[in-house]
């Protein structure tokens, strides 16, 4: 068979590495790919955002399945297009994808299906948002409406962070149209967990739990990143929460999108906060995250593309999922100044004794064949062992074996989660 993968980061880099373990896929493609990942796919370069072009090559080159991987063009339509050409699809519609692409709609189905989340007000008019921040609670979570490369949320802790943050969205449009309409929403205290899940719209399966390391640099400081890195599963995430979240979150989503004719197939991931009062959403996001994907997906037993056909074909409850027992750890080294400024253009080299997984995002070859950085988050590695102490400290081992001028990453990934995990 032959597939595509549309994207172009560590993200894809993981999910075609596991679908390559399918003998069944004869041809392997990423659009756009990166200079990393070539080993791995044929990368064509044409952009995520590139509908036409992606729907064009997938006719074309007689593509039998595709993986649409990032927010940009699952909100852009991307699977509807393809799918109007009967070439199968694993993520959403355009209708679906809308889950993330406006979190004023997330966060209005969540209220009306009573969906637990943080309490939230929505403005369209920066003078009504600046009035609100005087009297508001601080902290307090300023959001852009729409998609904004996981940057788009502010935690304010005084009012003149949280007016900046208004202005710079909504006068200043550091996000572009993204931010013409914010969510300004109550603080949220506790334990964070990313849940990915598949779901073909009736039955959903979660995956590993994981926790994410937004912040560049290490004890949480800094500005929101993509993320510095995460682990799995994620202590806090008990199976007595799992449960709760799976009753009072999961499956009335599904059916809340349901009731809206706005039927979900794909991975759907879950923000959460574990708080005093339960646990509550913080985000969706209508595909696989990034970097979770890159720490679940090698714990993932049963074969992708098997669960990914499912997913399509509305039969996921005939497949076996399943996830290994044992614990991971990945690690991003990213470029010095990331995410605001920093310098691309430096030589990768990669030791030979490298061990664990070896996922590529900001990379693109020379024309003499040698792999350079061309992003801010650069590439990461993730290890599993059995528990995940072991895990942290194979990954943080292996980290050292990769070099490239300009490189940074956190020294703390996994941290909290030990605290946890020594309760």
């Amino acid at each position: 068979m032959k597939v595509l993968v549309v994207g172009g980061g560590g993200r894809e880099h993981a999910i075609i590495k596991k679908l390559r373990e399918n003998k069944e896929i004869t041809e392997l493609y990423a659009l756009p790919g990166n200079g990393g990942m070539a080993g791995d796919a044929v990368c064509v370069p044409i952009g995520a955002k590139d509908i036409d072009g992606i729907a064009a090559f997938a006719k074309e080159n007689a593509i039998d399945f595709a993986v649409v991987a990032p927010d940009d063009p699952l909100v852009l339509g991307a699977v509807d297009a393809l799918e109007s050409l009967g070439i199968k699809c694993f993520g959403p519609r355009k209708n679906a994808a809308i889950i993330e692409g406006s979190k004023i709609f997330a966060k209005d189905l969540m209220k009306k299906y009573g969906i637990p989340t943080a309490a939230y007000e929505v403005f369209s008019d920066m003078d009504s948002a600046l009035k609100y921040i005087e009297t508001a609670p601080l902290p307090t979570v300023i959001k852009a409406d729409g998609l904004a490369l996981g940057k788009g949320v502010v935690i304010a802790e005084t009012r003149e962070d949280a007016e900046n943050a208004v202005r710079s969205m909504m006068e200043d449009k550091v996000f572009g149209e993204s931010g013409s309409r914010v969510v300004i929403e109550e603080f949220l205290t506790g334990p964070e967990v990313s849940v990915l899940s598949f779901t073909d719209c009736k039955t959903l399966v979660p995956m590993i739990s994981s926790m994410d390391h937004k912040r560049a640099f290490d004890g949480d400081k800094g500005p929101n990143t993509g993320g510095m890195g995460v682990i799995a599963p994620n202590p806090y995430y008990t199976d007595d929460i799992a449960k709760q979240c799976m009753d009072t979150i999961f499956m009335p989503t599904i059916k809340a999108m349901n009731s809206e004719g706005r039927t979900f197939k794909g991975c759907l991931y879950f923000g959460l906060m574990l708080t005093e009062k339960g646990p509550k959403v913080i985000e969706y996001n209508c595909r696989f995250g990034d970097p979770e994907t890159q720490v679940v997906l090698p714990l993932l037993e049963s074969d992708l593309f098997t669960i990914m056909r499912a997913v399509a074909d509305g039969c996921l409850s005939d497949v076996d999922v399943r996830f290994s027992k044992e614990s991971a750890c990945c690690v991003v080294l990213a470029s010095e100044g990331y995410p605001t400024k920093y310098d691309t253009g430096f030589e990768i080299s990669v030791d030979d004794d490298l061990a664990g997984e070896l996922f590529i995002a900001g990379a693109k070859l020379s024309p003499d064949g040698k792999l350079l950085t061309a992003g801010g988050r650069v590439l990461c590695v993730t290890c599993t062992a059995g528990d995940l102490g072991s895990a942290i400290k194979n990954a943080y081992d292996n980290i050292k074996r990769v070099h490239f001028a300009n490189a940074y990453c956190r020294s703390d990934i996994g941290r909290r989660a030990m605290l946890a995990v020594r309760e």
